[in-house]
């Protein structure tokens, strides 16, 4: 290990015991999220992991300068260098909008969310952005891929003792978080379907710059979301690909900077050309915007609970019962027959619960099947990168509130009736059980620590 990054472990280190001596002075409330500042904990409020994760102690200095490279100075310099170069060495630039962040720029527009969606395209394309998507296709793989995993899963779980709970995979934070710190106790647990952002980012890499008949080094794909961690995701080495030194993700800017940079243009909102989203597909595709089923994420336990009952018991779940347990981000949801308990699931957001629900892990405790795991309190529309006040450190709640009015607003459809998913099964990835298929929309996660305890320095 370098000088610097036994440094790093030491600061880290340091940091949690302090954090644990300051639990312990001013006593713990477990239902409260504390308050971070630049990640760095406001004096008066208790230390949470998140704020850990959050100072980048445990990140390599190129980790550290990739995701600094993440910036919108960043694209501001490829489209300049697009303004001033020969056309033979131009990047074509890629947006992909995830659609938990639209609600942000209808609240902030004052219009709904697709006509957010078409402003915000005009914008990026008057910068000099050539194609705007949205990533609910992605998402759909990932939601498919996540159902049919968890199916597998269980119909072993007599053989597989990593069978189950499986854990979704879609949230950055709880990746990081379980590798670096939580190890094999958790990561065999993880669904290795890859999450919406990196799915979007094979298909613009592979399926749509070949349609466009461009090499994928030649197109630079931006991100829009509404979470910082989304950062730390695109720059996995497994996202890379190194023959042809580009990756599936170049950037990801949150809707924050997004908003930000119309200020700094100061951009008025009616003066904004309402423009379409492209598609994936070209026009043959369905231009609707619609969302997936689930309070502000993409859903991933509602669409898996309802694909297994569906499968494993041949029962139809229309309309699912959330029972709401230490608060409103730990809720469970049971399926059951005759009095007998057939799934149990449970929807956990926020490091608070986390913590919780990987302490009774520790201690075999844990009776659920799937738990859909995201580290932002109230989903991912609460995201820091766009749901944090003006004055920064805490989550604006009338904001989000707004935000999930906008989202819930949108018609649902469920990926398995997408023409547009059955085309490129077809199409791109040879079939739904392929290894293309295997290869491009999955992927592994390591274990950074192997302890099955948790390390002295880290208190629950």
């Amino acid at each position: 290990m370098s000088e610097v990054n036994i440094a790093k472990r030491k600061k880290c280190e340091n940091c949690t015991k302090q954090c644990n001596k300051k639990k312990s002075d001013e006593g713990a409330d477990s239902n409260t999220e504390p308050e971070v500042i630049n990640g760095q904990l406001n004096d008066a409020s208790q230390v949470l992991l998140s704020a850990c994760l959050s100072c980048d102690g445990c990140l390599s200095e190129e980790d550290s300068l990739k995701i600094s490279q993440q910036s919108l100075e960043e694209v501001q310099r490829i489209l300049e260098l697009n303004q001033r170069c020969d056309v033979s060495k131009h990047k074509v630039l890629v947006a992909s909008v995830c659609p938990q962040s639209l609600p942000f720029f209808a609240v902030k527009f004052g219009v709904d969310v697709t006509e957010a969606a078409h402003k915000l395209c005009g914008f990026l394309k008057s910068l000099g952005v050539k194609y705007v998507f949205d990533t609910t296709l992605a998402a759909g793989f990932s939601i498919l891929e996540s159902q049919k995993e968890f199916i597998q899963r269980y119909r072993r779980r007599n053989q597989d003792s990593h069978a189950l709970p499986m854990f979704t995979s879609s949230c950055p934070g709880w990746i990081r978080y379980s590798e670096r710190v939580l190890g094999s106790l958790v990561t065999p647990h993880i669904c290795t379907a890859r999450s919406p952002q990196q799915i979007m980012g094979c298909l613009v890499k592979d399926f749509f710059s070949k349609q466009q008949k461009l090499s994928p080094e030649k197109v630079y794909h931006v991100v829009i979301a509404p979470c910082f961690d989304k950062k730390v995701e695109a720059v996995r080495e497994e996202f890379y690909n190194s023959l042809l030194e580009t990756r599936d993700v170049d950037c990801v800017l949150t809707s924050g900077e997004i908003y930000y940079l119309m200020e700094q243009r100061k951009v008025s909102v009616e003066e904004l050309g309402s423009v379409p989203l492209d598609q994936v597909l070209g026009e043959s595709g369905d231009d609707a915007l619609v969302r997936h089923d689930g309070r502000g994420s993409e859903g991933f336990l509602e669409h898996v609970f309802k694909q297994a009952a569906k499968e494993l018991f041949s029962l139809d779940v229309h309309e699912i019962t959330y029972k709401t347990l230490r608060n409103r981000d730990f809720q469970e949801v049971t399926l059951e027959r005759d009095g007998e308990t057939l799934l149990q699931f449970a929807a956990v957001y926020g490091f608070r619960n986390i913590q919780t629900l990987v302490h009774r892990m520790r201690k075999g405790r844990v009776p659920y099947h799937l738990v859909e795991v995201l580290s932002c309190p109230g989903g991912c529309l609460s995201g820091r990168g766009q749901a944090e006040s003006e004055s920064g450190g805490r989550v604006d709640k009338a904001l989000v509130q707004q935000m999930e009015e906008a989202y819930s607003s949108l018609p649902v459809r469920l990926p398995e009736f997408n023409p547009a998913l059955h085309t490129l099964y077809q199409d791109w990835l040879q079939g739904h059980d392929s290894s293309q298929a295997a290869n491009l929309l999955h992927t592994k996660y390591r274990s950074e620590s192997q302890a099955h305890t948790q390390p002295p320095h880290m208190q629950w």
